[in-house]
């Protein structure tokens, strides 16, 4: 009888075990979750800052330069500053899709 109770007290125990070991895991990602998406949400906003402003700022130098050598009745600086600002923005546009694609598949798990 001994043996019995102890079997079914170790399953007992083993399945308790799991359970808090299961629970005291989703404590631990979760408190790791939030302390990553400040710094994270911090640095995705630097990252798409910069992806837009380093295009913008290529394409208007380019520009000032293509208006200084080549003269023309159009704005090469202004063409050029804005097709920066879109290639910006659509690469903007593709790091937050994707990491929204992530941050989807891992809510998912």
């Amino acid at each position: 009888m001994n043996e019995e109770n102890r079997a079914n007290g170790e399953d007992k125990e083993t399945l308790f075990s799991r359970q808090i070991g299961a629970q005291a895991a989703r404590k631990l990602k979760a408190q790791h979750g939030a302390a990553k998406s400040i710094w994270f949400g911090l640095g995705m906003s630097g990252l798409i800052g910069w992806s837009v402003t380093i295009p913008t700022l290529i394409g208007a130098a380019i520009g000032i330069w293509v208006d200084a050598h080549y003269p023309s009745k159009y704005s090469w600086t202004l063409m050029l500053l804005l097709m920066g600002l879109l290639i910006g923005c659509f690469n903007a546009w593709h790091w937050v899709d994707s990491e929204y694609k992530e941050i989807q598949e891992d809510l998912d798990e």
